[in-house]
């Protein structure tokens, strides 16, 4: 079994960090530290589910360490390296109005100002500067290339409208 619909990734399990059981985690959250507001995480390796509890966790250099229930040295961390850890939707805080969470995007159908349809949200790219859509063709969009567009509301984004499955780009079809 796998990640449900009413989940979300927010971070991975990616290395152990000392002898005790402490863990290194790659957080998605904006800000890093946002994933130790989630107390309870499932974790999702290779199709398997577990329960993990947030014991204690913390900023350390540029990434975040967790000690997580039950896990007291390192060979058995270790054991978690490499899973991605979900947490309800529902646990993710609201957003102001004209903010979205990337897997609210992702899926989305894109077309320019003028109609055109250029695709789907495939996913998105950080990229320092501003983030970047990864719009895949669709069988019904105007030709079968990839495109790479800013997320940049207002500028580029002329409109998302989650209910109708649609975001509106002010986008050059040739680019």
């Amino acid at each position: 079994m796998t990640q449900s619909s009413q989940e979300t990734v927010v971070g991975r399990i990616t290395a152990v960090f000392g002898v005790k059981g402490w863990l290194k985690v790659y957080s998605y959250t904006d800000p890093l530290e946002g994933i130790l507001n989630y107390r309870h995480w499932t974790a999702v390796f290779e199709g398997k589910r577990m329960s993990l509890e947030l014991e204690e966790g913390r900023r350390q250099g540029p990434g975040i360490v967790v000690k997580l229930k039950g896990i007291d040295d390192r060979d058995l961390a270790k054991t978690y390296c490499g899973v991605d850890i979900v947490v309800p939707r529902s646990e993710l805080p609201e957003l102001p109005d004209g903010e979205f969470y990337w897997y609210q995007l992702e899926g989305l159908h894109v077309e320019t100002v003028d109609g055109q349809n250029l695709g789907t949200v495939g996913h998105l790219l950080e990229t320092g500067s501003n983030d970047v859509l990864v719009v895949t063709p669709s069988d019904t969009s105007i030709d079968q290339k990839e495109r790479l567009i800013p997320y940049l509301p207002e500028q580029v984004v002329k409109s998302v409208d989650l209910e109708s499955n649609l975001m509106v780009v002010d986008w050059d079809v040739e680019f």
